[in-house]
């Protein structure tokens, strides 16, 4: 019998004072049996950071054609294809051909900038390529956050994030590895 997919439920309120986005969401996240709870909240991160009443998770963690999140227009265009942790190369240069732009957030310290120099030969190619690097002291910080019921809040001012719950805060730190030289808009 297959292991099912562990449900969170997350009230999550978001004041990103760089893009002028506030809001309040509700989400229901389905932690794969070989997801951790790391991966499942730079998931949940990358869904603060790009917060849009359009953007959803995906299947990406069981799915090649699927994004782990995806922000698509009414027309079923996909706007914005996040992936989360060291995706295959090809997987990436794909998504970069069906979305108009690409974010990569990896994780892992040193398997993290190991993986992002293997391929940046080909990412630097992919011109509506982004790629951020969550420092490990982050994302493992985060992953303590992880309660099948949670209350967060994220803040983002002059690019410092902020993730915290009613007991503690949690600085990320991120690193642009590859910015975008073209969004397609």
């Amino acid at each position: 019998m297959a292991i099912k997919a562990t449900v969170f439920k997350a009230n999550l309120q978001i004041a990103d004072m760089d893009r002028h986005y506030y809001a309040e969401h509700a989400l229901t996240l389905s932690r794969h049996p070989s997801e951790t709870d790391e991966r499942m909240m730079v998931r949940l991160l990358a869904f603060a950071l790009h917060a849009h009443e359009y953007l959803e998770f995906g299947q990406g963690m069981t799915d090649d054609e699927s994004a782990d999140l995806w922000q698509k227009d009414l027309t079923g265009v996909i706007e914005l294809w996040i992936d989360v942790g060291l995706p295959d190369e090809k997987l990436i240069r794909k998504a970069c051909g069906r979305a108009k732009q690409v974010v990569v957030y990896c994780y892992g310290g040193r398997a993290a900038q190991m993986w992002f120099d293997q391929n940046s030969s080909q990412f630097e190619r992919l011109k509506n390529l982004t790629v951020i690097s969550i420092m490990q002291e982050s994302t493992r910080a985060i992953a303590a956050l992880a309660q099948r019921n949670m209350q967060l809040q994220c803040n983002v001012q002059e690019e410092q994030i902020w993730l915290m719950d009613d007991k503690k805060s949690v600085m990320v730190e991120q690193k642009t590895l590859k910015a975008a030289s073209d969004t397609r808009q």
